[in-house]
């Protein structure tokens, strides 16, 4: 089992990314900018081509090829800057809000060809850029499903992410899992996250938790008046002292707030995978990312995908 705090406070410069799409950069804002104000480390922020439909109403994450205004560490990996864009739109991703509220640039992962080519384009871009920690946050605790939650809604994109950390981990890159907000993206309740989080522990593979403070929750909400995100608004909120019922998504989406969802627990990958990660093993041989979301289909898992495409009228592809 890893140490969380060793491998922390050991990093000089980690890359954290937000494996959910969307504003899940600001989620793992949260423990990159730990890092940098406790740790002393020069930590690197990203995140997925994948954004929500109010902003791209496109379903499913944007390849590589359709995005103008960035740089190509690796196939698939992404370097982001404020101007990055979809190409002949003008659709924004959070990765390129979080560049601009940095000042620096960020890190945009393409996850359409799946588990093992993500794997294979982080270690190259993990080399590029000298880092020496991958950390995946997911915000809510989704990532933990076991798919029948009555709650669940994005299960891909997280099993995806998780399948390619397994992947590096496995080829010796250290690699933590962390879960951020409890319960705040309103899919998976309080309970149910905790209830897998207790059967990862009991396999051995709770590393280690950390709580917001005040100048990262002031840095959080700072960054939030450029990148929109609503789950991870749910966390900082928490530890401003809200409880209880909240929501989210308009007011589609209910959720439970109380001080826990200020936490971030980091947990090992590996562990986690044979404990907990009956989505991410589903997924873990998938092609591509059609391929990934057919095999949560067929343990009878919908998909992200599968609602952005309904929502946008489209029939999904035949079966590969």
């Amino acid at each position: 089992m890893r140490d969380a705090e060793l491998l922390l406070r050991g990093s000089r410069r980690p890359l954290v990314i937000g494996i959910g799409g969307g504003g899940d950069v600001v989620g793992a804002l949260a423990t990159a900018e730990a890092t940098r104000l406790y740790d002393r480390a020069d930590p690197v922020l990203g995140g997925l081509t994948w954004e929500r439909r109010p902003i791209d109403p496109v379903p499913g994450p944007r390849a590589a090829a359709e995005i103008a205004g960035a740089e190509t560490l690796a196939p698939g990996i992404l370097l982001a800057g404020p101007d990055t864009r979809v190409r002949d739109r003008e659709v924004a991703f959070a990765e390129s809000r979080m560049a601009e509220f940095l000042g620096e640039p960020t890190v945009l992962i393409d996850p359409n060809d799946g588990p093992a080519a993500v794997a294979e384009g982080l270690a190259a871009a993990i080399q590029a850029l000298k880092c020496d920690l991958l950390i995946l946050i997911d915000v809510g605790g989704d990532v933990l499903a076991h798919g029948d939650e009555p709650g669940l809604r994005s299960p891909l994109c997280d099993a995806v992410m998780l399948a390619a950390g397994a992947r590096l981990s496995t080829s010796g890159q250290p690699v933590l899992l962390g879960v951020f907000g409890i319960g705040c993206d309103a899919e998976l309740t309080p309970d149910e996250v905790l209830a897998r989080l207790a059967t990862v522990a009991r396999a051995g593979g709770l590393c280690g938790a950390r709580g917001l403070t005040g100048p990262v929750a002031d840095r959080m909400e700072s960054a939030m008046e450029l990148v929109a995100t609503e789950a991870s608004a749910q966390a900082v909120r928490a530890f401003r002292g809200a409880s209880g019922p909240a929501t989210i998504r308009g007011g589609t989406r209910t959720l439970r707030l109380s001080p826990v969802a200020a936490l971030t627990f980091y947990l090992d990958v590996d562990i986690t995978i044979n404990a907990a990660g009956r989505l991410a093993s589903a997924v873990a041989e998938a092609g591509n990312l059609e391929a990934a979301n057919q095999a949560l289909n067929a343990i009878g898992v919908s998909t992200e995908l599968d609602y952005e495409r309904n929502a946008a009228g489209m029939v999904s592809p035949p079966a590969v």
